[in-house]
Parts: C-alpha cells; sequence; structure tokens
C-alpha cells in the first residue's frame, strides 16, 4: 500500500488515503516519487472549478512530477530500473497532443508515494539535477517558456510585459531576459520586484497603467493571471497590432474590450491562449537548469502538508515554487 492525497469533490477537499501501489502496463513504468511540485492550479481543482482539468474522480492530483523508476512494462526500452526521470505535459503542439497521457489530470499523479506513466512521457533527468528542480520544469518552468519564447517570440529589440510574478511569471520573466527582450514585470506585490530586477526586468509596477503613464509601450504582454481585470488591462495597454499572451487561471471567464478605441478589434491585437508546452520546451529548460542559466526559488514542504499548501497557494502567501517528497512520508 502506499499514501496518497486523493480528491473527489470539493467539500472534502484532498483527502490522506491508503491506496494500492499501481502496477505498469506493458508500456508503462511504476516510479516512486521523489519530487511533487504543487501547483496553483490544483487550487482551481480543489475547489471545485476545475473539474475540466480532470479525466476522473477520485483522482491523486500532483502534474509536477520527478523519481526513480522501480518496475518496467516488458515492452519498454531505453528506460532501466533506477533511472531518474521526469513526465513531461505535452499540450504543444496543440494537434499532437498525448490524449490521456496527463499525470495528476488524466491519471493519478504526483501526490501519491507511486505513480505509473507512459514510456512516451517519460525524460531522462541529466546528470547532477535535482528531483525538485526537474519535477517543476515539467510544468512551471516548461509551461511559462513556452508562453514567453514560443507564444510571445522573446528576442532582443522586442518589449515585453509580463503580469504576475508568482510561480510562472517569474520564471517567463527570466526566460524573455535570457532571450535579449527588454522586460518590465507587473504585480500588486512590490515585495517581488528586486528579486525581478536581479533577473534582468528593466522596471517593474503595480499596474500597465503606471508603465503607460511613465511613456512605456510594449510590443507583447503575457498576462499570467489571466483574470478580466488583467487581460482587459493587457489589451489596453499592448501597442496597436502587438499581443497579448494569456496563461493565467484566476478567472473562468474573462471581459475583454472589443471595438472601442482600446479595444482588441479597432488595435488588431492578437489575443493567444498557452498552455502547457512542448517536448522541446522541456527539452530546452532542463538544459538551462543543468547549465545553471535558471534558477529556480524552491520551497520544500512536508507531504502532510500538501493540502494546507494548496490553500496558501490560493490565498497568494506562497512565493516560487513549492514542492514535496511523499517518498518521505511518515504517516
Amino acid at each position: 500500500m502506499m499514501k496518497a492525497f486523493s480528491y473527489e469533490n470539493p467539500a472534502t477537499g484532498l483527502q490522506l488515503k491508503d491506496l494500492p501501489v499501481p502496477e505498469p502496463d506493458d508500456e508503462s513504468v511504476l516510479i516512486e516519487v521523489k519530487a511533487a511540485g504543487i501547483c496553483h492550479s490544483d487550487c482551481h481543482i480543489v475547489s471545485g472549478h476545475g473539474d475540466d482539468y480532470i479525466a476522473k474522480k477520485p483522482i491523486v492530483l500532483g502534474h509536477e512530477v520527478a523519481g526513480i523508476i522501480k518496475k518496467l512494462g516488458r515492452n519498454v526500452s531505453g528506460f532501466q530500473i533506477g533511472d531518474a526521470v521526469t513526465l513531461a505535459l505535452l499540450m504543444h503542439p496543440v494537434s499532437e497532443r498525448i490524449d490521456g497521457a496527463y499525470v495528476g489530470l488524466s491519471f493519478d499523479g504526483g501526490y501519491g508515494q507511486y505513480v505509473v506513466a507512459p514510456q512516451k512521457i517519460l525524460v531522462q533527468i541529466p546528470d547532477g539535477m535535482s528531483f525538485a528542480q526537474a519535477a517543476v520544469a515539467t510544468d512551471a518552468l516548461a509551461t511559462s517558456h513556452h508562453a514567453v519564447v514560443g507564444e510571445a517570440g522573446a528576442q532582443p529589440g522586442l518589449t515585453m510585459g509580463i503580469v504576475g510574478l508568482g510561480g510562472l511569471g517569474m520564471h517567463g520573466l527570466q526566460f524573455a531576459c535570457l532571450k535579449g527582450s527588454t522586460v518590465y514585470g507587473f504585480d500588486v506585490n512590490e515585495a517581488k520586484f528586486t528579486q525581478a530586477k536581479s533577473y534582468g526586468a528593466k522596471d517593474c509596477f503595480t499596474s500597465l497603467d503606471d508603465a503607460t503613464d511613465a511613456g512605456l509601450a510594449f510590443d507583447v504582454i503575457v498576462d499570467f493571471v489571466g483574470h478580466s481585470s488583467t487581460t482587459s488591462s493587457a489589451i489596453r495597454t499592448v501597442k496597436p497590432g502587438g499581443k497579448v499572451i494569456t496563461v493565467g487561471l484566476a478567472s473562468s471567464d474573462v471581459t475583454i474590450p472589443s471595438n472601442t478605441g482600446s479595444g482588441y478589434i479597432l488595435k488588431g491585437v492578437t489575443i493567444v491562449g498557452s498552455i502547457g508546452a512542448s517536448m522541446q520546451d522541456l527539452k530546452d529548460v532542463l538544459g538551462l537548469l543543468a547549465r545553471g542559466a535558471i534558477k529556480p526559488e524552491l520551497t520544500k514542504v512536508a507531504f502532510e502538508e500538501v493540502p494546507e499548501t494548496i490553500k496558501r497557494l490560493a490565498e497568494g502567501t506562497v512565493a516560487g515554487r513549492v514542492w514535496t517528497d511523499p517518498s518521505k512520508a511518515v504517516y
């Protein structure tokens, strides 16, 4: 048996359960989870607003996963027992999304001591990289990399605004700076500005209106919040013909300006929704981590603190990326 936090409905939230250790099929492997990132999107699921994200109930959540292979399916090749691996969340290109292969979303995930995963999403962890770094690379880093590099097109000469300096936004800001863009950060919490500037942000503001008042103009704005107020402000602020990349999931529905003078129609603004990443995004991120070019801010919590940590994430009182090691559960 293994310990796992299972979700079935918002009334009961995450429930600690004793579950059977799963058995891999011919195409899968059994992994002992050594690191599971705790993601803000799980807040939406646990609160009952994320049923569209998950394929079954009850489900063991946790989609940022890294660990050690303990058992191989008979058709698995290229991997061995004892290999350190992480699990890709492949959502790009959209036409090639792998149906049913999303750990912690379509099958039981990392908030348990063991997980079974298909070979097609396994990625070897580079030598010298921690399980925690590899786990958060799959979503917190790869998702922000895809949004900022793949969709926003970060490059020298581009002026970019990053709205929301949380777990994804701060990493996105780092990627944009590494690509040579002129980057400005935005967050209601000014305490985050020093860190953002240390990563290369030219300046930071509490609102896009403040940047406009300062005479700044943006080729592209990436909204890592996803509230009507932030997306609308991004559309009003971006240059005519510019792009707004939406990543954050704060609101199920957003209201945006359309046919006004500052609306996306008359301004010719391109709005792009960005979720997840490609295998190349993940490999690029792992390479940057291995070289020390990007350094995620990681905080470890005990396995039994996962439910409380999700509450803190929902309250916005968590900085950086939080992770846990289910293999060290003390129950």
